[in-house]
């Protein structure tokens, strides 16, 4: 057999294995998707969740299932989809597992500017998650500008993006010293990311989203692939680097911001989903699917876990949070044991 062919098979090989890979992630959500319909703190038969799934009122069902897990379960997959897709995006264009949303600040300035809008200018409802989105894109900008000096280096922007979070942190520890006592309880909300009170209205937001951020991203995965290389040798492959850097960060940052929006930052999701998928699918490819299904995926097990397998409920973002600080620790100290690059 010549060279070609063997490497023409190989090909097809992995192409193969990457497609069962993502199948069983698939299975795996819509799995997690029916187990979160029909377990709680009752279990609904299987057949009473499809009766109300395609319409039919059930007794007791349909206020269950209808308007408590399934708004919950959906709004869950479409905020990890978005934070899955925005951060391994971040982390494949400037190669770094660190330079996720949740560390270079764009989290964080959504939440800061959610929590100023709700105690210092009593703004409540869809006010708050729009201005919410436009700081997330403002903070974007400002730290890539800071970080913009001779190209951007991946581990200058996580340092700026670092500082920025630190600074944005402080003003909402300040404003919350003299928030009011019935505004802290919302406030909380956009520090920690929980699920609670999910509505279908908050749907199509997240849908709109996906479906016009999320595409532009999709649409760049082979570009984005290019960037993996380095700009130089992502430009000699005919790669529009300065372009493609700009699409790829207006589409990430939207994801993020508008699903910080929606259900508030919740912690390291973005961070986790690109390194999980990698260890499982391997780094042949784009990750940026597997990396949404990961995604998904945890958001859904850790709001879950978080209402039912803990002493006490807790927010989805409190229990990621508790996975994906072990792992940024990890991260840096096997840095630190390579030389300390990042």
């Amino acid at each position: 057999m010549s060279t070609l062919a063997v490497i023409s098979q190989t090909r097809r090989l992995r192409l193969r294995q990457r497609y069962r890979i993502l199948i069983a992630f698939l299975v795996l959500l819509a799995v997690l998707f029916a187990l979160t319909l029909m377990l709680g703190q009752s279990f609904t038969p299987p057949g009473d969740v499809l009766r109300v799934l395609t319409g039919e009122d059930v007794p007791g069902a349909s206020f269950t299932v209808g308007r408590l897990r399934l708004p919950r379960a959906a709004l869950a997959i479409l905020s990890g989809l978005s934070f899955g897709l925005g951060g391994v995006a971040f982390q494949t264009m400037l190669r770094n597992p660190l330079a996720s949303p949740d560390i270079i600040g764009i989290s964080s300035g959504a939440s800061a500017a959610a929590v100023f809008a709700i105690v210092v200018l009593s703004w409540s409802g869809p006010a708050v998650s729009v201005f919410a989105v436009i700081a997330g894109l403002a903070i974007a900008m400002l730290v890539y500008g800071l970080a913009a000096r001779n190209g951007v280096a991946g581990t200058r922007l996580i340092l700026v993006g670092i500082g920025v979070s630190a600074m944005l942190e402080s003003i909402v520890a300040y404003i919350l010293s003299m928030a009011p006592m019935w505004d802290l309880q919302e406030a909380m909300r956009w520090l920690t990311g929980s699920l609670n009170g999910a509505t279908l209205g908050q749907i199509l937001p997240l849908l709109i989203s996906l479906v016009v951020f999320g595409g532009l991203l999709l649409s760049r995965t082979r570009d984005l692939e290019g960037l993996r290389l380095g700009d130089e040798a992502a430009a000699a492959l005919g790669v529009a680097v300065a372009r493609t850097r700009a699409l790829v960060i207006i589409a990430a940052v939207g994801l993020i911001a508008v699903a910080t929006a929606v259900t508030g930052p919740i912690a390291f999701v973005a961070f986790l989903s690109g390194p999980i998928a990698a260890r499982i699918i391997g780094n042949n490819g784009s990750l940026l699917i597997p990396s949404g299904l990961i995604g998904a995926s945890l958001v859904l097990l850790g709001d879950y876990a978080g209402q039912f397998w803990l002493p006490s409920r807790y927010p989805v973002g409190v229990v990621t949070g508790a996975l994906g600080a072990p792992y940024l620790i990890y991260l840096i100290i096997r840095a630190n044991r390579a030389g300390g690059s990042l």
